[in-house]
């Protein structure tokens, strides 16, 4: 199962740095099954432009949840699923797997999407055989930097992919 994932955080790269919300969407016709995240800062490091791409201030996300408590509640979210292949994809997957991994492995002590993830970007370029090309245009819902609108603007591009353009790709 496809579950397309997006990330705002605090700086470059986690542990010096905070993943302040993330959203995810399983990628099926509807896109109705979510999941959203807010969470505290795990350090004093910050960088208030990367921070304002979020939408939020400081103060904001001093009173978010507890990292390892969202983090529990995501991978209980996606063992609710219940299917035995989690996929992990987003625009940038690059930047917001390794949020998300770093998180579950620090908090949780293991990824429930293992050690490997997929980018949306990628596949594209492949599939129209362009490295040059790019997907966005596909998108239905807008590019907010609300993480789960852009989640679910990134699983409508994969999803016209599929129905539209030919993908052949298992989705369940």
């Amino acid at each position: 199962m496809y579950i397309m994932v997006d990330i705002e955080s605090d700086g470059p790269i986690p542990g010096d740095h905070s993943m302040v919300c993330f959203g995810a969407v399983v990628v099926e016709p509807g896109l109705s099954r979510t999941f959203y995240g807010r969470l505290r800062p795990i350090s004093e490091a910050w960088d208030p432009e990367a921070l304002a791409v979020s939408g939020f201030s400081r103060e904001q996300v001093l009173g978010f949840d507890e990292p390892k408590e969202v983090m529990q509640r995501f991978a209980d979210w996606l063992g609710a699923l219940r299917t035995k292949r989690l996929v992990f994809i987003s625009d940038n997957n690059g930047f917001d797997f390794s949020f998300v991994h770093w998180y579950f492995h620090h908090f949780l002590g293991k990824d429930p999407f293992g050690h490997s993830s997929q980018n949306l970007g990628s596949l594209y370029k492949g599939l129209v055989n362009d490295t040059f090309a790019n997907f966005k245009h596909l998108r239905k819902t807008a590019h907010t930097h609300d993480p789960v609108d852009d989640a679910r603007g990134n699983a409508e591009a994969l999803l016209h992919m599929k129905q539209q353009m030919g993908l052949k790709i298992s989705l369940d």
